[in-house]
């Protein structure tokens, strides 16, 4: 290595990856290298290969991955689980091979069991059945994160996971269909306010509990990990911050400004009823986010007002 590490971060257009780049950019690190997904499609094993074997990056962040919300995971199954563990397995096998010193996987709290305790601990994994809607979508991440485990117990590759919570904010992905729950309601409650419409039906129930953490929070936390976590396997890099999709709804209408009614359709499927982690190890490490909900929210609204519905598509 020389006095500062190379730095590969993979879904540096997404709103995580481009988060991570930002937060080792502020941190003074100057030696990153991106690849956009129309020169580097990781889903190529061959084009992977050449790629570790020239630019040879001493820390790899793996934030690219195909992603969606409820709709997408549930519809296109498919898709989710071949494109995820093919990008996987070409980063993680070739930044082994051409000599990485340091990668950490990003995961998705979607892996824990449907029915966990909460809140979850990183030891509830694999202990229960998943949460069917997104079953594709999450044992592909579990792959993932089993293969990073394999890595470093065969070959020594220090090789971890990180388990961020529900992630929101500038740069998301605001697509009708493959969006996340808050950027999914922010883009209605805009379309809403500027068609002048009544009401608008929020999907399922509006009980289900959910935590969430903004982008920029996201991305101090991976670099936090990358310089201070040394113990392999997992780390939830969690907020904290719980809120219900009712009330998350009614801080976004809040927030866009839109004067109608808001009604809930109960037809539609909630997901998994609460997912809030448990956070202490990353906390007892000395990170916490520094992003309150409404102000982060405030933030992505203003983002999402400048560029419109532009969709990142994180690979």
């Amino acid at each position: 290595m020389t006095s500062q590490p190379k730095i590969y971060v993979a879904g540096h257009t997404g709103m995580v990856g481009g988060a991570i780049v930002e937060a080792v950019r502020a941190h003074g690190y100057e030696n990153i290298v991106t690849r956009p997904r129309r020169e580097l499609p990781l889903d190529d094993r061959a084009k992977v290969d050449g790629f570790f074997a020239e630019a040879r990056p001493d820390w790899v962040f793996l934030a690219a991955a195909k992603v969606g919300g409820i709709i997408a995971n549930d519809t296109g199954g498919a898709d989710f689980i071949r494109e995820n563990l093919l990008i996987q397995t070409h980063v993680i096998d070739a930044a082994w091979r051409h000599g990485a010193q340091r990668l950490l996987f990003l995961g998705s709290s979607c892996i824990y069991p449907k029915q966990a305790e909460q809140p979850i601990r990183e030891s509830s994994l694999l202990t229960g059945p998943l949460e069917p809607t997104n079953s594709a979508y999450a044992v592909a991440k579990i792959a993932g994160k089993e293969m990073c485990d394999a890595y470093a117990k065969q070959h020594g590759f220090d090789a971890f996971t990180a388990m961020p919570c529900n992630v929101y904010g500038i740069g998301d992905n605001f697509h009708p269909e493959h969006s996340h729950v808050a950027a999914g309601l922010m883009r209605r409650f805009h379309e809403a306010k500027m068609e002048g419409r009544d009401s608008l039906a929020v999907w399922g129930t509006g009980k289900p509990l959910r935590e969430f953490i903004f982008s920029k929070d996201i991305g101090e936390a991976c670099l936090f990990l990358m310089e201070h976590y040394r113990e392999g396997g997992m780390i939830n890099a969690g907020s904290g911050q719980e809120i219900s999709i009712r009330d998350l709804a009614e801080l976004i209408r809040e927030i866009v400004g839109y004067e109608g009614a808001v009604t809930f359709d109960s037809s539609k499927p909630d997901g998994t009823m609460r997912k809030l982690m448990d956070n202490s190890r990353i906390n007892a490490l000395g990170w916490r986010p520094a992003t309150d909900l409404e102000d982060g929210l405030r933030q992505m609204y203003g983002w999402f007002l400048e560029h419109g519905d532009r969709g990142r598509s994180g690979r």
